[in-house]
């Protein structure tokens, strides 16, 4: 079997069939590609060829290239990995260049035969930028389907030709939301953008395709004509101008300069747009490969795609039977579990949904159908997929419905005298049938387990809120908790389609236990008077998504009090955050307690809308006359993070740093540019992270103190990703 194969019709249309032999969806290989060249070749040299329809075996077109293929180039070419990168994609767009142009005369653009795509359902990356060089394309009407270029999610862009096809296509303004965001759109919608030309029935696909075929089109891209004009102007047309100055403000004030690949986007577009289309693709392919180059690149591609892949698919995942949840019983209809019983009724999982009293359940229940309305005002989702996903959720006060559960989720007050209770009222009607997951953020798991008679089918779930639209969820193991547990766990997190990762019990497991650190270094520069706005922009001109005092006002003070407070009453002596609690403690004396209350660091309209910093702080700790320099701010803000998270995996709590780092950028948004924590230590090396934590600990305390672990590394010169990474676990 090919991942290409070809077959020629009665009417001389050749049918290019895509079908990845071994996988659910299409991606591209090297093999793969040079196949589909090859049979390119042939179909155009045959005169019985009238005209070529490429489409897929599957019921999508493709998921984009295999990016391990970009990570191998490089390996296999390290005295020159840069020209073998540039080689590789030129090499693609000599062969998307021979699709477009396919055999026409070059001076008269006259013959040629044409070409039809034909996508049944997703097409991604290059599984887009393939048909773009085809002269039509065809899609089923499937309003499942995604079609667009989502590379700049994983720290590139479409340098398959993409970039330029697209940007000529549709011109700059129109095409930026597809480059610049990734955005997705279902084929009516791609349509009405002018991305792809028809969309048919499903069943007239290849038809529709082969009809066209034979209809004897024009087939001569625009771009290829005489007299060519960029729909919205070039950089140097008045029009254009300004759409590339309002594009430039717009990259840097959504990325804050941290993420390369999307300046580097800009960049060939802005240089391709001033140039034949042959020269734009050379540019293209050059700012691909400087974009490849770049660390961040690598580091983003590897967590982003091949580690979270990995994980989703169940890396760690204990070789037990299938576990599969058919129902489960969630304990609290509050925001956590009501968010928890929307994602599980989605995934077609049967939900008892239970609360102490009918109308907090029934207003849990509540909570899945207002985002079900929001989608159907979207047209995202139907009259019958609501009917159907609100029918699978059974809100009750009655805890005899949790019969037949399989999986049991609680998520009632984080305290443990309550869930004991709950705990011991689960068991009395489930027993031994059901595994026992409980949601917390904080509480030791195996102390929660004294609760059960079932020590080992008790497990933790932390769930990340809102629940329906953060991506990662971490299962904690307790020290009893079984092999079935934990599969149950990964199994039914997977079904939920989010990403897991899987630790062991300490205290606040492994997210809160970097998160916190963070919240807290922010909060302790306000007192020491480093200015609000230089801790907050360096937070973000470093890659968070938000600032240390922002996240504490969305959080809530409150609730920074009351972990303050646990901590310091389990950690007695050891406690090192008193001069952070000196501040919280003041602001919630005050009544501001984030966002919720409208009042907290910042200041808040009667809508919620921030206003700036509240103007009280500058009164209680006044900005200081000497101020820190920015890296200074931005490594205090990185290294309490990345120091926990060495700890972390020094101490066990971790067990895969593949974990760590996907575990970062989905759970808190740690810099996304630097791949997690793992991968930014490895960009820095080990010696100098080592020596910047010492010349941090002798500036500001032992909290930035080397572990064991990275010293060690650094004395030895070793990477992370050496001595932890999958290969060499494998080795």
């Amino acid at each position: 079997m090919t991942d290409f194969t070809m077959t020629t019709d009665a009417d001389g249309v050749a049918l290019i069939t895509w079908d990845t032999v071994g996988k659910s969806m299409n991606v591209m290989s090297r093999e793969a590609m040079a196949l589909l060249n090859d049979l390119m070749d042939a179909a155009l040299a045959d005169k019985a060829v009238k005209g070529i329809v490429l489409t897929s075996g599957k019921d999508t077109f493709a998921g984009g290239m295999d990016l391990n293929v970009l990570a191998r180039l490089r390996d296999e070419n390290p005295d020159n990995p840069a020209q073998a990168l540039f080689d590789f994609t030129m090499a693609g767009h000599t062969m998307m260049r021979k699709i477009e142009r396919a055999g026409m005369d070059p001076k008269t653009n006259k013959g040629g035969k044409p070409i039809a795509a034909a996508l049944p359902g997703t097409a991604l990356g290059i599984g887009l930028e393939l048909p773009l060089a085809c002269h039509r394309i065809f899609a089923a009407d499937n309003p499942k389907a995604k079609i667009g270029l989502p590379e700049i999610m994983v720290g590139i862009f479409p340098g398959g030709g993409g970039t330029t096809r697209l940007v000529r296509k549709m011109g700059a303004m129109a095409a930026s939301p597809l480059l610049l965001e990734g955005k997705l759109n279902d084929p009516q919608a791609a349509k009405r953008l002018g991305v792809i030309d028809e969309v048919v029935p499903a069943d007239e696909l290849i038809s529709a395709a082969k009809a066209w075929v034979l209809s004897g089109p024009q087939i001569v891209k625009p771009w290829d004509e005489k007299g060519y004009k960029m729909p919205g102007g070039t950089p140097y047309h008045p029009a254009g101008f300004m759409t590339f100055v309002g594009a430039s403000a717009m990259v840097n004030g959504n990325t804050w300069g941290v993420y390369p690949a999307a300046k580097a986007l800009l960049s060939a577009v802005y240089e391709g747009a001033l140039v034949p289309f042959d020269t734009a693709l050379k540019i293209e392919a050059r700012w691909f490969t400087n974009v490849l180059m770049n660390p961040s690149s690598s580091a983003m591609i590897r967590s982003l795609f091949i580690n979270k892949e990995a994980l989703d698919k169940g890396a760690n995942r204990p070789a037990v039977p299938d576990q599969k949840v058919k129902k489960v019983g969630i304990l609290g209809a509050g925001m956590m579990g009501a968010g928890i019983a929307y994602v599980s009724a989605n995934a077609g999982i049967e939900v008892v949904l239970i609360d102490a009293k009918q109308e907090a359940a029934d207003k849990g229940k509540s909570y899945a159908e207002g985002i079900l309305d929001k989608g159907m005002q979207r047209k995202k989702v139907t009259a019958e997929k609501k009917a159907q996903v609100l029918g699978r959720i059974n809100a009750t006060t009655d805890y005899a419905a949790l019969a037949g559960c399989d999986l049991i989720v609680e998520a009632v007050f984080e305290v443990v005298a309550v869930k004991a209770d709950v705990t011991k009222k689960v068991l009395a009607v489930v027993g031994k049938d059901a595994i026992f997951a409980t949601n917390t953020s904080t509480l030791p798991i195996t102390e929660l387990a004294k609760a059960s008679d079932y020590p080992d089918e008790f497990i933790g779930i932390h769930f990340f809120s809102p629940v329906d639209k953060m991506n990662l969820v971490e299962i904690i193991k307790g020290k009893a908790t079984g092999d079935v547990a934990v599969a149950k766990a990964l199994d039914y997190v997977r079904q939920i389609r989010k990403t897991p990762i899987v630790v062991n019990d300490a205290r606040f497991f492994y997210a809160n236990r970097c998160i916190i650190p963070y919240i807290n270094e922010g909060i302790r520069m306000v007192a020491e008077g480093v200015s609000p706005a230089l801790i907050e922009h360096a937070a973000k001109l470093v890659g968070m998504p938000l600032g240390p005092l922002q996240l504490v006002d969305e959080t809530s003070i409150d609730l920074g009090v009351k972990i303050a407070k646990a901590t310091k009453a389990a950690m007695g002596a050891d406690y090192p955050d008193g001069a952070v609690d000196e501040v919280l403690f003041w602001m919630a004396d005050q009544g501001r307690m984030g966002r919720k209350s409208n009042a907290g660091f910042y200041a808040y309209d009667d809508a919620g809308k921030r206003l700036g910093f509240w103007d009280g702080l500058a009164g209680k700790y006044p900005v200081a006359d000497s101020q820190p320099d920015l890296i200074t701010v931005q490594h205090r803000l990185l290294f309490v993070q990345v120091l926990e998270a060495v700890r972390a995996l020094q101490d066990g709590v971790l067990m895969d740093i593949r974990e760590g780092d996907v575990g970062a950028i989905l759970g808190w948004g740690f810099a996304p540019w630097s791949g997690g924590p793992f991968s930014w230590l490895d960009m820095l090396g080990a010696p100098y992270a080592a020596q910047r934590c010492d010349e941090l600990t002798d500036e500001f305390g032992l909290r930035f103190a080397t572990p064991a672990l990275l010293r060690e590394m650094a004395d030895k010169g070793q990477e992370f990703y050496k001595r932890f990474g999958p290969t060499a676990k494998a080795a």
